[in-house]
């Protein structure tokens, strides 16, 4: 009861203190897009990042970085959204949350206020572009990114959650479900397959798949990340087509698609091949409409993905870099947020700066304002 009441006082007192105008996000797909994308890690890498997706021709590539909920600098975090918008990139930023303390093998599973502190960290921030993309966690139907355990029931749960959350603190939020692991089988609670995860997903909360505004695949060339372009199962590149199927039986909107993960391994690979078939991947299953962007992972890695690398450990550029940097791409034409502010202008006033340790949270940065204790005052007469 205390903790529905906590999510409750944080939840009204974001909706009076937070909130903007309510105004309908983009379609991204209505403009001239640049589908291009790459995966970073680091926000060192922009302009590695922008020379890649920006090159011949293309302007507004698309850039994916985690975010970490031990990483809330908001000098960091407004310098990289800055960068990202002088250097003419879309920032899509996906959610996570860190090694569990008791088991460091797998993630902390995330809670409601999580997904609060996230929400209104990322609004006190001055983005380049209207829509503001978040991606909520990643590959969820594995039960070492959620805490040992996958469970599409919880997950469905904190998922509409979020886009309550976040849209009550702003429309301009555009809330991508996670990507899954496109290899997983039914093994549960270790793996659950991601189709038995949608599915299971819609059960708990049926049409949850109208709740967002777009869709995340992983669209890995399994088994082995090895597979030609040109086979089509759902394990494959083409995975987000089986995935799209299935999500449309089971909502009325036409999501977008955002490929957040793909790529092949360099260690049965060869370099020659995997430029080819990026090539061979644009011009056919991935130059589907529904495509926003394909975010191959990763720009630049050491250790075990290093093999998915498209530059390597001295900055050279691989065959694959090559291969997508010399592709002719789409000047786009994001809506943009006024212009680009430099990292030390001020932020919104009515948001709260300090984003004290998590055991403190409990108002999710929302500041103590008259309105805030007129809805205290009310729940708690209730």
């Amino acid at each position: 009861m205390k903790k529905l009441l906590l999510s409750t006082i944080c939840l009204v007192s974001a909706l009076f203190i937070c909130a903007t105008p309510v105004l309908a996000l983009e379609d991204p797909l209505s403009k001239p897009n640049n589908k291009i994308g790459i995966h970073i890690l680091f926000d060192s890498e922009l302009s590695d990042a922008a020379k890649l997706v920006n090159a011949n021709g293309g302007d507004w590539g698309y850039v994916l970085i985690p975010l970490q909920a031990g990483d809330r600098d908001l000098v960091k975090w407004q310098k990289f959204l800055d960068e990202a918008g002088q250097k003419h990139l879309i920032p899509i930023i996906r959610l996570a949350t860190e090694g569990d303390y008791f088991n460091t093998h797998v993630w902390r599973r995330p809670r409601e206020e999580d997904i609060l502190d996230f929400a209104n960290f990322l609004n006190s921030l001055t983005w380049p572009t209207k829509n503001r993309y978040v991606i909520i966690f990643n590959e969820v139907n594995r039960g070492d990114e959620w805490g040992g355990a996958a469970d599409p029931s919880e997950y469905a749960k904190l998922l509409s959650y979020a886009v309550t959350v976040f849209k009550t603190i702003n429309q301009d939020f555009f809330v991508i479900s996670s990507g899954m692991d496109n290899a997983a089988p039914n093994q549960a609670p270790e793996y659950i397959n991601q189709y038995s995860f949608f599915a299971q997903m819609n059960t708990a909360v049926p049409g949850i798949f109208n709740q967002v505004d777009g869709f995340s695949s992983h669209s890995y060339p399994n088994p082995g990340f090895s597979q030609p372009p040109t086979i089509n199962t759902s394990k494959s590149i083409s995975s987000f087509q089986h995935e799209r199927t299935l999500i449309r039986q089971m909502s009325s909107k036409r999501l977008p698609i955002f490929i957040t993960e793909t790529g092949w391994t360099n260690e049965t690979v060869s370099e020659e091949a995997r430029a080819k078939y990026y090539n061979q991947a644009f011009k056919g299953a991935w130059a589907d409409s529904d495509i926003v962007t394909v975010i191959p992972f990763i720009l630049k890695a050491s250790g075990p993905f290093a093999k998915f690398s498209f530059l390597k450990e001295d900055g050279t550029e691989t065959k694959q870099y090559e291969s997508i940097k010399s592709m002719t791409k789409t000047k786009g034409l994001p809506t943009l947020v006024k212009r680009v502010l430099a990292a030390q202008t001020v932020k919104e006033p009515s948001i709260t700066k300090e984003f004290k340790v998590q055991k403190e949270k409990q108002n999710a940065g929302v500041s103590a304002s008259k309105a805030f204790q007129a809805v205290f005052g009310w729940v708690m007469r209730l």
